[in-house]
């Protein structure tokens, strides 16, 4: 471990005289390994118009999303207004699309350089805002932390789906997983499915393996996250993290998590558990 890492993990000055980081420790550190993880992929890209498994768009499409996204939270860091959507799911995809169609870039090379590029402008802007500001991004207002946890989450979405397109491992580990919680906890109000909630009242505690664990509680229609678990659960799920990230960006289904053993729930009603997920609309 390098001694920059080392600060940055231990969240103190250490050995090199560093003030401490804004981001929670190893946060930092994540996203940058994260974006030159994914802009090691997308160097290696044959052809960028492969298809990508489970998506509408090709890899060049997919890596260009990308690479518009770290810009744009790049932006927001820096203390830039930028408009994308309104926050719901829906406004969010056609913001995505409209981004898109305007920008044309879909060569491995450029592409690899502004995501590794933005990511390394994002970590060095953030530091300079106030650990309590409010920043507005495309899934509502939160602080520099928390933003930082979007970026990681959502790099590690599309980076899971760039990795499968040219069928390599992925770089999502039980580590990254954790640093997205403040975000995914943050998140999940904003991306209810009505529908799916209608007539629902129950309360969830989520435990990942390892030990991380949040509160979710359903009534009314609405949905309240919570960083620590509710009182006498309905229903308590436990799953890798892993799996719980890929469920949670929808990039994979309950029944074949709780197959392979990645899931186990109990409680007062345990076949909440499966519904879980289906609460939830992944932008």
């Amino acid at each position: 471990m390098s001694k920059e890492t080392a600060a940055e993990t231990t969240g103190s000055a250490g050995r090199t005289g560093q003030p401490p980081s804004l981001l929670p420790p190893g946060l930092g550190a994540a996203i940058r390994d994260t974006a030159e993880e994914i802009a090691a992929l997308v160097r290696g890209a044959g052809d960028t118009g492969l298809p990508v498994p489970g998506c509408e768009w090709t890899f060049g499409e997919a890596a260009a999303h990308l690479a518009q996204a770290n810009e744009l939270m790049a932006d927001v860091a820096a203390g830039r207004e930028r408009t994308h959507g309104d926050g719901t799911p829906g406004s969010i995809a056609d913001a995505n699309a409209r981004a898109l169609a305007e920008f044309g870039e879909r060569a491995a090379g450029p592409l690899a350089d502004m995501i590794a590029g933005q990511a390394a402008a994002f970590l060095t802007t953030v530091e300079q805002r106030d650990p309590d500001e409010v920043l507005v991004t495309p899934m509502g207002s939160m602080d520099p932390a928390t933003l930082g946890s979007y970026l990681l989450t959502h790099m590690l979405g599309h980076g899971y789906d760039l990795a499968r397109a040219l069928g390599r491992p992925h770089m999502i580990d039980r580590a990254r997983v954790e640093l997205t919680l403040p975000f995914m906890i943050a998140a999940m109000p904003r991306v209810v499915d009505p529908a799916a909630v209608a007539g629902l009242t129950a309360r969830f505690t989520v435990r990942l393996w390892g030990g991380a664990r949040f509160g979710v509680t359903v009534a009314d229609g609405a949905v309240t996250v919570t960083a620590r678990p509710v009182e006498r659960p309905d229903c308590t799920i436990l799953t890798e993290p892993v799996a719980f990230l890929l469920m949670g960006l929808g990039r994979s289904g309950p029944w074949g998590v709780m197959a392979r053993g990645r899931a186990l729930s109990w409680g007062r009603k345990p076949w909440l558990a499966p519904r879980f997920p289906a609460l939830f609309v992944a932008p």
